[in-house]
């Protein structure tokens, strides 16, 4: 019974099934740990106040949010030099995350067993800030520039809820200039700063080649004046609304009773996290979500949101996959039915087949030297000599150099896919569209390439998977930790393939390694990966989309 239970294959049938579960538990318990890791940033935490208490040192109060309760062994604390009594085998450990002072670190770490008199106070206020961090503490009142205006006090709540009210009206009124602030310096002074940019070139041209022509520099000093003029009006314009920003401030104390001043133009939000409902958390949990997608960084990536990064990693994969289908097709489509089938052409496919094995960082080193420095020195020679001692236009890290970068990692996927493509279209088809008294070129385009066409989606879906994730390579041609200029704008060409982009997986390298608070980092490295996942899911799909589209076109010529 044994041995026809074994010759029967049903064991093997069992053993990939269970290899296949095995494998579904990993991938989406690793996605549920980088979600749960990373998505739990967005929501408010609890904050308590207590008094630590180590024996023989000085007690200190301390007021912050719980991000993490962890039990450890005696053996770890004893070994980082904390005094721990002997009777017990494991504690409880709090990481608490507290107003930032100085150079000190926001996150520290407490042991529950010397935390005394915990309260969780439900007046605490949690004030997120554009740039310090967030401070946490008591409100005390509001002001301007006129003095004193409201004060909270401790006798009644409806005060309180009315300075409440008040700090909202100001912030509503703060966030509202601040936009008009960035209305007018990413449009009309980044529209300014384009045009006299592309003057100045222009005067560097002339300027290179002699130029006789007096009136061509007259108009470009006319213009370049005219730009001056409105700059200062716009800088104007901006500091008027800078100065009804600064005019609020927010009156707050520490844990210790000590005042501090915050300005309503510096402060984002405030909450009070002890006395929120869940149904309130998700709520701010959904605008901290979308804020982190759609803002801007600051803070050297390590505050703020991700949307530049977003929309350079979609930038670049998009003109990857536009770059790479033609080269992989076209290639596929010699080795496949024109190039003779001997011994050269078995050499070609075993290099393309190595190809798809080299590491990702020597691709790299070859597009920044043949791509930048080669081909992009020689467009500048010939196009743009009068650039060279003012910045290199494509002679530098560009977008074009990261996107025709991956698209050589990933040629040999396409090509091969694109082959196996080619290869399933059955003889029939070609010898009847030929004796049809079809071309062979009018066979290929009209009949043979659409039927293949699911495999060269197939070829393009395993592409965009790889280059998506690819971070080495990209740092030297054209990634950078911050780019203050995206590489799509409203200013024509509108796509600017000689600009440096960000890129998700970029950073999350930046955040985790170069980030002087490793606790701060985490969270954002794993919310950040899962944001990449999801880019790298929802290009997929949409090439899988399109794939079965043309599967189902196709199937009636197959049968």
């Amino acid at each position: 019974m044994k041995q026809n239970w074994f010759k029967s294959g049903d064991p093997w049938i069992w053993l990939n099934a269970g290899a296949v579960a095995i494998s579904l538990i990993l991938v989406f318990g690793l996605l549920g740990l980088i979600a749960i890791n990373g998505f739990g940033i967005f929501w408010p935490k609890s904050v308590i106040t207590a008094k630590y208490q180590e024996p023989g040192g000085k007690g200190k109060q301390i007021l912050g949010e719980i991000h993490d309760i962890e039990t450890i062994s005696a053996l770890r604390i004893s070994e980082s030099g904390v005094q721990i009594p002997k009777h017990k085998d494991t504690f409880q450990r709090y990481l608490l995350k507290s107003t930032r002072v100085g150079t000190e670190l926001p996150f520290n770490r407490y042991l529950k067993y010397y935390l005394k008199e915990i309260k969780y106070p439900k007046n605490i206020v949690v004030v997120e800030r554009l740039s310090g961090g967030i401070f946490i503490g008591y409100l005390k009142g509001l002001k301007n520039s006129e003095g004193l205006k409201n004060s909270g006090r401790k006798s009644t709540a409806i005060s309180n809820k009315k300075l409440e009210k008040q700090i909202n009206k100001k912030l509503d009124r703060a966030w509202a200039l601040h936009k008009k602030i960035k209305v007018i310096e990413k449009n009309k002074i980044g529209r300014l700063n384009y045009r006299q940019e592309e003057l100045n070139l222009l005067k560097l041209k002339y300027q290179y080649y002699k130029e006789k022509d007096q009136k061509k520099y007259q108009t470009i000093e006319k213009e370049l004046v005219d730009i001056k003029i409105q700059y200062s009006r716009l800088q104007s314009e901006i500091g008027k609304l800078r100065s009804k920003i600064n005019r609020d401030v927010l009156l707050v104390s520490n844990h210790l009773r000590d005042k501090t001043e915050i300005p309503v133009a510096n402060i984002t939000r405030f909450y009070f996290p002890n006395r929120m409902s869940v149904f309130q958390k998700s709520g701010l949990y959904l605008q901290k979500f979308w804020e982190f997608i759609s803002d801007d960084p600051r803070e050297a990536n390590t505050e703020g949101g991700i949307f530049p990064a977003i929309m350079g990693t979609v930038t670049i994969v998009i003109l990857m996959a536009i770059l790479v289908t033609p080269l992989g097709v076209i290639a596929a489509i010699y080795l496949r039915e024109y190039a003779k089938q001997g011994l050269l052409t078995r050499i070609i496919r075993i290099s393309v087949n190595n190809l798809a094995g080299v590491p990702s960082i020597v691709y790299g080193v070859f597009g920044l030297g043949f791509f930048v420095y080669f081909i992009g020195g020689g467009i500048d020679s010939l196009f743009f000599p009068e650039r060279a001692s003012y910045k290199p236009t494509f002679g530098s890290p560009a977008l074009i150099w990261a996107s025709l970068t991956l698209a050589l990692l990933t040629l040999p996927v396409v090509i091969v896919s694109t082959e196996e493509g080619l290869s399933r279209v059955p003889r029939a088809i070609r010898e009847g569209s030929l004796a049809l008294g079809a071309t062979k070129a009018e066979t290929l385009w009209r009949t043979v390439l659409p039927m293949a066409s699911p495999g060269i989606m197939t070829g393009l879906i395993l592409a965009v998977a790889r280059a998506a994730g690819e971070v080495a390579p990209l740092m030297l041609v054209g990634v950078v930790k911050y780019s203050p200029s995206p590489p799509i704008d409203f200013n024509a060409p509108f796509i600017h393939f000689d600009r440096t982009i960000m890129h998700l997986g970029f950073h999350i390298y930046d955040v985790g390694f170069q980030s002087p608070n490793a606790e701060a980092a985490q969270p954002l490295v794993y919310a950040t990966a899962m944001i990449l996942v999801l880019v790298i899911v929802i290009l997929n799909l949409t090439a899988i989309s399109i794939r079965n589209r043309l599967r189902e076109r196709f199937r009636s010529l197959e049968n």
